[in-house]
């Protein structure tokens, strides 16, 4: 996946992505296969983490606990794409995220839907960790600016 777009958080409240479509994300349908849209969602997820400066070799990482993805129109190859997510509600020790994908440059031509939770989870023991409050300031400001 390309990384010559910057990551963007938008006024909105969203964490966005620009990522171009590989030849290799098609199927035998000539159309990108399901798949890629949960490593399109997983791309946006570990620049978030990044911007967040949540990784494993500090000492904590978040875990996927749920994914899905409702695919609502084709994307064919060759195209460029926006992924963008929604802070929608933020627990003891998980977060839920809104995310969709959309055509770069129409922003109406959604081809997915979905939905994340992430837990929280200490490197040493695998358990969840509560967010901090410093945690809880990055995540406010990944989703306002």
């Amino acid at each position: 996946m390309s990384a010559e777009y910057p990551d963007s958080q938008t006024p909105s409240g969203t964490f966005e992505i620009q990522l171009d479509v590989w030849w290799g994300d098609m199927d035998a349908l000539r159309h990108v296969n399901n798949v890629a849209y949960f490593r399109y969602f997983e791309e946006a997820r570990v620049r978030l983490f990044r911007a967040m400066d949540l990784e494993p070799s500090k000492g904590r990482y978040c875990v996927l606990a749920h994914a899905s993805c409702d695919f609502l129109k084709p994307l064919l190859y060759p195209a460029s794409i926006v992924v963008g997510m929604t802070l929608v509600r933020v627990g003891q020790t998980s977060i839920e995220l809104d995310c969709w994908i959309v055509s770069a440059g129409n922003p109406e031509n959604r081809h997915a839907h979905g939905r994340n939770v992430l837990v929280c989870t200490d490197g040493a023991t695998g358990r969840p960790v509560p967010w901090t409050s410093a945690d809880r300031h990055v995540l406010a400001h990944c989703f306002s600016h």
